[in-house]
């Protein structure tokens, strides 16, 4: 299991790229795209340091930003998507979204649980 990403909610993806493309080095970056799944609008940033963001917006976390809080959850990178849920769910997290295909993501199987931590997403590795 590694760190994949941070993701950010966002009001306006296009605002927050600015102001990345601003402030970090960014070595690459996607185009926006609509995930009829998730019902967000997500950008995939790489910055300088390796550093993987994904910009979110959409009704998912508009409750974040009215609380001002733009720290949306801690993405890992897992082999077994099945498995590491259920070490999650022993340490005593909760599942919130069973996995299911992300468009930004190729398709990969994604997932989110609420933690300790905050909230936790799952990516399946290739």
């Amino acid at each position: 299991m590694k760190i994949h990403h941070v993701g950010i909610a966002c009001t306006s993806i296009e605002g927050t790229l600015s102001f990345i493309e601003k402030t970090y080095k960014v070595i690459e970056k996607t185009c926006m795209v609509y995930d009829p799944l998730q019902d967000v609008n997500l950008c995939f940033i790489t910055v300088e340091d390796n550093l993987n963001i994904e910009l979110v917006s959409g009704s998912k976390v508009e409750n974040l930003i009215k609380k001002n809080i733009n720290l949306y959850h801690l993405c890992y990178e897992v082999d077994d998507i099945e498995k590491s849920i259920k070490s999650f769910i022993d340490g005593g997290s909760y599942l919130i979204s069973k996995p299911k295909s992300a468009v930004l993501f190729n398709g990969r199987k994604v997932c989110f649980l609420t933690s300790p931590l905050g909230i936790i997403e799952l990516l399946e590795a290739y």
